[in-house]
C-alpha cells in the first residue's frame, strides 16, 4: 500500500540525509573508520540524488520518481547490510540497520505519482 506522499518523502529524504551525515558524532561511532565513511557517503549520495529527483522538492529534477525509489531500496538494502559487509558489526551496526530499513520502507511506501503546484497529481 502506497500512501506517502511524494512531498513528504522529499522532505524526509533531506532530513534523513542530514541525520544519517551526523550519526557517527550524534550516536558515538565516529572512531570507527568504516561506520563514519559509510553514514557519511549514503547520507551525502541521498541528498544528492534528492536534490536530482522530478519530484516536489528536486532542485534540478532528472531523475524519475520510479528511479528515485529504486535507488532508496536498493541503497537501504546495502546501507543495513554494510556493517557485516564491511566488518564493524562488532562496534556498530543498529544505526545502519535502522536508517537502511527506514529508506527500504519509505521505497515501498510512496506514492507512484507528484503533486503539481496546481493540486492535480501525475504519475512519476
Amino acid at each position: 500500500m502506497r500512501f506517502l506522499p511524494t512531498s513528504v518523502h522529499g522532505a524526509i529524504d533531506y532530513l534523513w540525509g542530514v541525520a544519517l551525515l551526523a550519526a557517527p558524532w550524534l550516536f558515538g561511532f565516529a572512531d570507527v573508520t568504516a561506520a563514519t565513511w559509510t553514514a557519511v557517503v549514503f547520507g551525502a549520495g541521498a541528498i544528492l540524488y534528492s536534490m536530482l529527483t522530478a519530484y516536489e522538492l528536486g532542485v534540478v529534477r532528472l531523475l524519475p520518481m520510479s528511479l528515485h525509489l529504486m535507488l532508496d531500496g536498493a541503497a537501504g538494502a546495502l546501507l543495513a547490510a554494510s556493517p557485516f559487509l564491511l566488518g564493524f558489526s562488532d562496534r556498530v551496526y543498529l544505526p545502519h540497520v535502522l536508517f537502511g530499513l527506514f529508506s527500504v520502507v519509505a521505497s515501498l511506501v510512496t506514492r507512484m505519482e507528484v503533486t503539481l503546484a496546481t493540486g492535480h497529481r501525475e504519475p512519476v
